[in-house]
């Protein structure tokens, strides 16, 4: 396999507003809606050109929130200024900045809807 195995991720919400407004205060970033017929899509800012997976927050029926065995890891500089804004932004950090060895550090949270999410930085 030449590329990294994961090309794209959904994270399903119920109230898209409010999960929006979550990942953008504790990312930093803005998502852009995507125009799809039946399905509510707000993107995380992507590069076709780019290394990773793209992804976006999915209001769709029948796909619940919450735990359910998917874990995303954003990377970040330093994944203790993310899970600091966890928080103020209406979720709950579950365990704070920790080593994982030689491959960083990670935070593990829940964001406003009961989806758990991984922070990950080298430093």
């Amino acid at each position: 396999m030449a590329n990294n195995p994961v090309v794209w991720f959904e994270i399903y919400v119920q109230d898209m507003s409010r999960a929006q407004k979550f990942y953008e205060t504790v990312l930093g970033v803005r998502l852009q809606k995507l125009d799809s017929p039946e399905v509510e899509m707000m993107a995380f800012p992507m590069s076709m050109d780019a290394a990773g997976a793209a992804g976006a927050l999915v209001r769709m029926q029948g796909c619940p929130s919450g735990p359910g065995g998917t874990l995303v890891y954003f990377a970040c500089e330093d994944c203790a200024v993310e899970a600091g804004r966890v928080a103020p932004a209406g979720g709950r950090v579950e365990r704070e900045k920790f080593s994982i060895g030689e491959y960083g550090f990670i935070a593990l949270a829940f964001d406003t809807e009961g989806n758990m999410l991984g922070l990950h930085s080298r430093k």
